[in-house]
C-alpha cells in the first residue's frame, strides 16, 4: 500500500464545507425541536457574540456580527423585548451600555446546544468509533485554531453545564 499524501488546506477546507451543511441542517432540526421554538440565526448569532464577550457594549456586538450600529441596535432591541437579553450600566463609564445574556438567555442557549448534541450524537453512533474520535480530535484542534485565528488567545474549554448534564 502507498503512504496516502496529506490533503491540501483547499482540499480539507470543501470538505469542512461540506459538512458545515449538514450541520445546519442538524442544527434547524435542533432548534425546531425545542420548547421555545426557532430562533433566527441573526439572534442565534447575536447571543453566542454577547456569551462570548460577556458585558461588551453595542459597537464590539455590531463588530463581531459584522453589522452597522442601527441593525444591531434594533437586533438588540428585540432580544430584550424577548427577555433574552439585559442592558446595564458600564461601571467603568456611565455613557456606556454593557450586554449581558439573561437567565433565559442562558437556558435557550443551553436548550439549543443540548438538541444539537443529540442530532450529532444520532449521526456519530453511526460512525466507526476510531472515525468518531480521529474527528473529535480534529475537530478540537480546528476549535483552538479557529479561536486564535478569531481571537488572538488560546481556547481554554470549561465543561458547560448542558454537556455535564448529557453525561
Amino acid at each position: 500500500m502507498f503512504p496516502r499524501r496529506p490533503s491540501s488546506p483547499q482540499e480539507v477546507a470543501r470538505t469542512a464545507s461540506e459538512v458545515t451543511n449538514l450541520l445546519a441542517v442538524l442544527w434547524g432540526r435542533a432548534q425546531a425541536n425545542t420548547p421555545t421554538g426557532p430562533t433566527s440565526p441573526s439572534q442565534l448569532r447575536a447571543l453566542l457574540a454577547i456569551e462570548r464577550r460577556e458585558g461588551g457594549n453595542m459597537r464590539a456586538l455590531g463588530e463581531a456580527l459584522g453589522s452597522t450600529p442601527p441593525a444591531t441596535s434594533r437586533l438588540c432591541d428585540r432580544l430584550e423585548a424577548a427577555g433574552l437579553v439585559e442592558r446595564r450600566l458600564s461601571p467603568a463609564s456611565r455613557r456606556e451600555i454593557e450586554l449581558h445574556l439573561s437567565r433565559p438567555g442562558r437556558a435557550l442557549l443551553d436548550e439549543i446546544r443540548a438538541g444539537q448534541v443529540r442530532e450529532v450524537s444520532l449521526v456519530l453512533a453511526a460512525m466507526e468509533p476510531e472515525a468518531a474520535e480521529a474527528l473529535r480530535e480534529g475537530l478540537a484542534a480546528f476549535r483552538d485554531a479557529a479561536t486564535e485565528v478569531i481571537d488572538g488567545e488560546r481556547y481554554e474549554p470549561d465543561e458547560p453545564a448542558w454537556l455535564a448534564s448529557l453525561a
